[in-house]
C-alpha cells in the first residue's frame, strides 16, 4: 500500500552540480566575464556555488534567486512575464525573479534543479548558464515537464 503514497524521483547530484559549475566557469573565462554561479536542486536548496574572482558580491544573491526561480517554475526566468515579477517577488519574500540568467536543469524530461548566473550582461549570463547545462546533458526546454 505504501506505493500509493510515494513515487520515485530523480535528483541532481553534487557531481552534476560541480560539473555544470566548472563548465560555466570555463565559458565565463572564455568570454571575459567573472560571474557568480549557483546550482540548486528542485526544492531550491543550494547544491554548489562559486563567486569567481572579480564577480560582483551582491550578484551571488541574484544568481541564487535566478536558480531558485528556474527550478521552482520549471522554466527560464525570462519566461516569467514582467507584469508578474513584482507580485512574485513580494509573495516569495524576494526569492523569485524574472531577471535573465536563470535556467531550469531538465534531464530526460524531468526538472531536477536550476542554475543561476549573475554579474555579466543578460545575454552573457544566459550563455554561461547554457554552458553549464550542456556539460551535464541537460536541457532548458520545459514542454516535457509542464504538468
Amino acid at each position: 500500500m505504501t506505493g500509493a503514497f510515494t513515487e520515485s524521483t530523480r535528483c541532481l547530484t553534487h557531481h552534476g552540480a560541480l560539473t555544470a559549475i566548472n563548465a560555466a566557469i570555463a565559458k565565463a573565462l572564455e568570454i571575459g566575464h567573472p560571474v557568480d554561479i549557483v546550482v540548486v536542486d528542485v526544492g531550491g536548496n543550494v547544491i554548489a556555488s562559486v563567486r569567481m574572482d572579480g564577480a560582483k558580491l551582491l550578484s551571488m544573491i541574484t544568481a541564487t534567486t535566478k536558480a531558485v526561480t528556474a527550478a521552482s517554475h520549471r522554466r527560464p526566468t525570462t519566461a516569467i512575464g514582467a507584469e508578474m515579477a513584482p507580485s512574485l517577488a513580494a509573495a516569495s519574500g524576494g526569492r523569485l525573479t524574472n531577471m535573465a540568467g536563470g535556467l531550469p536543469i531538465v534531464i530526460d524530461g524531468v526538472c531536477v534543479g536550476g542554475i543561476g548566473v549573475g554579474s555579466a550582461p543578460d545575454a552573457e549570463d544566459v550563455a554561461i548558464a547554457r554552458a553549464g547545462l550542456a556539460a551535464i546533458g541537460a536541457a532548458e526546454t520545459m514542454q516535457a515537464v509542464l504538468r
